[in-house]
């Protein structure tokens, strides 16, 4: 499977590569456009070369994730606007979450294929991404909690990249040991401890930012921040009691208002040059 984010921030985490950088920086562009100058001197912030830099923007228009706007300046292409909506879809996460009244939503994978391992990494991630964690062998369950139901939840695991042969539909009544093995899938303990040790560092790190020179201001701010955003991307959304739901919308309110603060770093730092 492949690894969600970690439950809880990491100052020490290494730079971001960057194409992600640079994605990232588009997606939260007030102008929706970004100057290669300023793709440049941000990666520069983060040690990567001038040479690396372009390489990055080269290929990203090749894969149509950024497209040319004028000359030296880049805005999303067709492909880069998909993943920017998918991206930035963390800020409304509670807003799809609904009463669980014990239903499970289930998919089936044992009878896909497990030798192209290009696929099978798209599937784990799909996985992943939608909360889903194995309760047996080639069945993995998660509680029917989100908005839309197993039907919405269908859709993002197709769209995700798991196989549209695999079938996903509801559990009901798992007797009492299967009951108890699905509920104990997740480690709540483990998120809640995540979501309180996360909202602390980001308010810690928030209250100084404006102490900081500029750019040690700018990198702190995007590292932890897009630590943050991940952790939330990855979060299972969780419902009561498998996790406590007034932390996970605490730590997201944090994230929100350090996302605010770090936009406002970018921005100066931008305009400095």
């Amino acid at each position: 499977m492949v690894e969600a984010s970690k439950t809880a921030l990491d100052e020490s985490a290494p730079g971001p590569a960057a194409r992600h950088l640079i994605l990232k920086l588009l997606v939260a562009s007030e102008t929706e456009t970004l100057d290669a100058s300023d793709a440049i001197r941000a990666c520069a912030l983060f040690g990567i070369s001038d040479n690396n830099a372009r390489v990055a923007l080269t290929r990203l228009a090749s894969a149509d994730l950024i497209e040319t706007a004028g000359r030296g300046t880049y805005r999303l292409g067709r492909a880069g606007r998909a993943l920017g909506e998918d991206i930035s879809a963390w800020r409304i996460a509670e807003q799809r979450v609904r009463p669980w009244d014990g239903t499970w939503v289930a998919v089936l994978i044992a009878g896909l294929g497990r030798s192209d391992r290009s696929a099978l990494r798209v599937r784990e991630r799909a996985l992943a991404l939608a909360g889903m964690r194995q309760l047996e062998e080639g069945l993995y369950v998660r509680p029917d909690n989100l908005v839309g139901g197993v039907a919405l939840t269908r859709e993002r695991l197709y769209g995700l990249g798991v196989e549209d042969s695999a079938p996903v539909f509801t559990v009901r009544d798992l007797d009492a040991g299967l009951e108890s093995k699905a509920r104990d899938l997740w480690n709540g303990k483990e998120l809640v401890k995540g979501y309180r040790d996360s909202r602390r560092l980001l308010e810690k790190s928030s209250s100084k930012l404006d102490s900081l020179p500029i750019e040690v201001a700018a990198k702190e701010a995007y590292l932890l921040g897009d630590q943050a955003i991940r952790q939330l991307v990855f979060d299972p959304m969780l419902p009561e009691p498998l996790v406590s739901v007034a932390d996970r919308v605490a730590f997201g309110g944090a994230v929100l208002r350090y996302d605010e603060v770090g936009h406002g770093i970018w921005r100066r730092f931008l305009a400095g040059r």
